[in-house]
């Protein structure tokens, strides 16, 4: 009877990027997460649903903005759903060591007439600040309930919802008289604009009049377009009644109503802080200014965090081999026991060969990626990302961009395609190209696999290093190619850069392990799908034609060895029986590698690797190099699967891969060349999507293929060749 009757109610989570509402948003949900993207938009959607209180509670965890007038996507996707979703309770996540800021969200809250929980977060560190704040005070001032809350230690999360579930069962009506009162000049303007609509408001108009008003009086473009829409017979007559007002502020005050709107909004803030804020005389020393001294110093910054960076990948490197070494002992013991279990069919080597040499040659990679974007959640979560983007800016500005642009880029060491999502926080149009073109060039953690097999064949102990210089070539790579665009196709200005560096935090494990995992399962979710069907692909075109002529008798030479050395081993002594059985392996392996690899040579899949080899040959990549190269198009992971079927190694490990990649013919400069090919050239079918529908292109979509292969190439080329006339090779 009661999971009949269990009203469901859905809370919105708002509030200022680094206010710590993600980690509230995690503390409440934990893993009772479900990521998509909103409807119509590529923007990331968060939503957890937990029961509580009697009732089944709806988490919605909206973007990040400092105010309702919106100017990018996600700040637009905020305020839809707050405006028309009509969520039961709207949770502001406020940074009680920002009050100041925080409050202009805030107080925008209170005009739309919604149900409002004010959530004080990280009181600690406002505490070791020396800043004390009145709660029940501002309560009284706004007339919202106000909870303190330390997000990153889980205090308060129990009376946040409490609160939340009282508000939202609550009939009190809400009160008006809790939003800013404006100067008379103003209120006045308001008050006949708020008439206008009013006479003209239908059913079908979903706004509040006087909030429509104020907005129409700041020029928002998103409400215009939606009074246009929903208001047909008067919309005309609102518009031009809201440009008559507009022009007659801006006559009287000489500025803009917009900006006279956010002044007496932050002077009613300023206000409520005088009123609830106060300080200690003896505050205590900002760490984080203080840890930013060593880590943005304009000396020693800079190389901080390259150390940082390759910290990371030796950790991703070193530290990953070992469940990575459990990983492929769990794939061979399954390979084995199913080539024992099953009689020698077509449906065997599909299934050995294909699947599991193809998904269990990228699946043993899976630790790797893991501590990658754990590294990454570290980051982040720590504040350092935006230390990184600040550090970076006056590099930036050397292709025209500023810092906030290397956050994408950063990103794309994870994966390209949230990075290029992520270039909609900038505000300029060509920014926001330029920095889509170039976000590819960061090698995202798909490429991590061909590194990891190439750079531990050849180079062993330096593998990290070599690793994280593939890494800082692709930076380099951005620069040049940024600094190039900016000259030619994409001239403008240097933007300024503003940008804030929230204080560091101590990261929680929970946190940093629900980002891990959240794009830990994206890598998961393509070997179940996309590297599933390359390898049956890959393995199919490399198994056919099965009627294909050797160019020498294998059976018969194997027949005949075999026959040798079981007379042999017969009349041996016991000591030399065992050597006798060690030859005869040896000799047998390297029989029936021959055979298999003029297999593939011969299969369709060969002809197309022999008919593709001349483009590659000059970049020191044979012609199965080539065809795994073009199946990374689809995606990178399947670059190792189709190398695995390629040199039809014998066990399903790593390992054996790159035993058979040292037996191949393949150099050091040869895997160099590869590498830096990898790192370069065209990026995968969801990033080109992505860039299409985010360039709305296909032009520059295009262009970014085009451009970023031929700068592959002859990358590839200087390497291999350089280093060939510097007797490398």
């Amino acid at each position: 009877m009661s999971a009949v009757t269990e009203k469901s109610i859905t809370i919105a989570l708002a509030g200022n990027p680094n206010s710590g509402k993600t980690t509230v948003f995690n503390n409440l949900t934990g893993t009772r997460q479900k990521v998509g993207n909103w409807p119509g938009v590529t923007v990331e959607k968060k939503e957890g649903t937990i029961r509580g209180f009697g009732h089944e509670l709806v988490i919605v965890d909206l973007p990040g903005t400092y105010s309702l007038t919106p100017y990018s996507i996600e700040e637009i996707v905020a305020r839809d759903f707050v405006l028309n979703e009509s969520p039961d309770v709207v949770v502001d996540i406020i940074d009680a060591s920002n009050l100041e800021r925080s409050l202009y969200l805030a107080v925008q809250l209170r005009e739309i007439n919604c149900k409002v929980v004010f959530v004080l977060n990280m009181a600690d560190l406002a505490r070791r600040r020396g800043i004390k704040i009145d709660a029940q005070k501002l309560s009284e001032l706004l007339d919202v309930p106000v909870v303190f809350t330390v997000g990153n230690k889980k205090e308060g999360m129990e009376n946040l919802l409490k609160t939340a579930v009282e508000l939202a069962e609550s009939e009190t009506p809400i009160v008006v008289n809790r939003r800013v009162r404006y100067s008379a000049d103003i209120e006045d303007a308001i008050g006949k604009l708020q008439a206008e609509i009013q006479e003209h408001t239908t059913a079908a108009f979903p706004y509040h009049a006087r909030w429509t008003a104020i907005k129409l009086l700041e020029n928002d473009e998103v409400i215009r377009e939606r009074v246009l829409e929903k208001l047909e017979n008067g919309s005309r007559r609102i518009l031009d009644t809201a440009e008559r007002l507009r022009k007659q502020l801006t006559d009287q005050f000489n500025d803009e109503p917009e900006i006279l709107l956010t002044d007496e909004r932050f002077g009613f803030i300023a206000g409520i802080v005088k009123e609830v804020l106060t300080t200690t005389t003896q505050q205590r020393v900002d760490i984080s200014r203080n840890i930013d001294l060593v880590l943005t110093n304009r000396f020693f910054g800079f190389p901080i965090f390259i150390l940082f960076i390759w910290a990371m990948f030796q950790l991703t490197f070193t530290v990953g081999d070992y469940p990575k070494a459990w990983i492929e002992s769990g794939v061979g013991l399954l390979s084995a026991s199913l080539n024992a279990a099953l009689s020698d069919s077509l449906f065997k080597e599909l299934l050995l060969d294909g699947i599991i040499a193809g998904v269990g040659s990228v699946v043993v990679f899976l630790p790797n990626i893991l501590l990658l974007f754990f590294c990454i959640a570290l980051f982040e979560d720590t504040g350092y990302m935006a230390r990184a983007a600040f550090l970076m800016d006056r590099v930036m500005h050397l292709i025209g961009l500023h810092g906030k642009s290397f956050i994408p880029m950063l990103m794309g060491f994870g994966c390209s395609v949230p990075a290029i999502m992520a270039s909609r926080t900038l505000e300029s149009e060509k920014d926001r190209i330029l920095t889509i073109l170039i976000t590819p060039f960061m090698s995202c953690s798909a490429r991590l696999p061909i590194y990891i097999v190439l750079a531990g064949t050849f180079f062993a102990a330096k593998a990290g290093t070599v690793i994280f210089s593939i890494y800082l070539l692709g930076i380099v790579m951005a620069v040049v190619s940024g600094r190039l665009f900016r000259s030619t196709l994409l001239r403008g200005q240097d933007a300024p850069f503003v940008m804030e560096l929230p204080p560091y935090r101590i990261p929680m494990l929970k946190s940093l392990m629900i980002h891990m995992w959240d794009r830990g399962k994206m890598f998961l979710k393509k070997m179940g799908g996309v590297i599933l069907v390359g390898s049956i692909v890959v393995w199919s075109l490399s198994a056919f034609p099965r009627n294909i002529e050797y160019s020498r008798d294998y059976d018969g030479q194997i027949h005949s060895i075999s026959d040798y050395f079981e007379r042999e081993i017969v009349a041996a002594d016991p000591q030399r029986q065992k050597e006798l059985a060690a030859n005869l392996e040896a000799e047998l392996s390297v029989l029936l590698a021959a055979k298999k690899a003029e297999i593939a040579e011969k299969s369709y899949m060969g002809r197309i690797g022999k008919g593709i080899e001349p483009v590659f040959a000059p970049i020191g990549i044979d012609w199965r190099g080539s065809i795994a190269l073009m199946t990374g198009f689809v995606a990178k992971e399947i670059v190792v699967s189709t190398l695995g079927i390629l040199y039809a190694v014998e066990s399903r490990s790593a390992e054996a891969l790159q035993h058979a990649l040292k037996n191949s013919g393949m150099t050091v400069l040869s895997a160099l060349s590869m590498m830096v090919f990898v790192l370069l050239y065209l990026p995968c079918l969801a990033t080109v999507t992505t860039i299409r529908k985010e360039t709305n292109s296909f032009k520059w979509t295009a262009f970014s293929i085009a451009y970023s292969t031929g700068i592959a190439w002859l990358a590839a080329f200087f390497v291999y060749q350089g280093g060939l006339l510097l007797g490398l090779g």
